[in-house]
């Protein structure tokens, strides 16, 4: 299974919502309106992200073993569940 390191940035003010960011698969970036949230979203943009990826015949990126960012206020792995198979036609 692929884990992906996702950073999760808190909001700072009343009304700011959870961004989460996955560090090592561009283009997943998404926000939440808590932390709960931001984890439910995130996880459906990697799939969405990935089925694309898929479709188009194109590898997904390689989960890197340790990615850092000092500006999250959290850190952790989620994982990707895509479904392989053939459309209907």
């Amino acid at each position: 299974m692929l884990r992906y390191h996702v950073a999760y940035f808190l909001p700072h003010a009343p009304g700011e919502m959870v961004v989460a960011e996955a560090l090592d698969f561009p283009g997943a970036v998404t926000q939440g309106f808590d932390l709960s949230d931001a984890r439910l979203m995130i996880a459906s943009a990697l799939e969405d992200l990935a089925q694309a990826l898929l479709e188009d015949g194109k590898a997904l990126p390689v989960p890197a073993d340790d990615v850092q960012n000092p500006e999250a206020d959290l850190i952790e792995l989620v994982p990707l569940s895509v479904h392989a198979g053939t459309a209907l036609r």
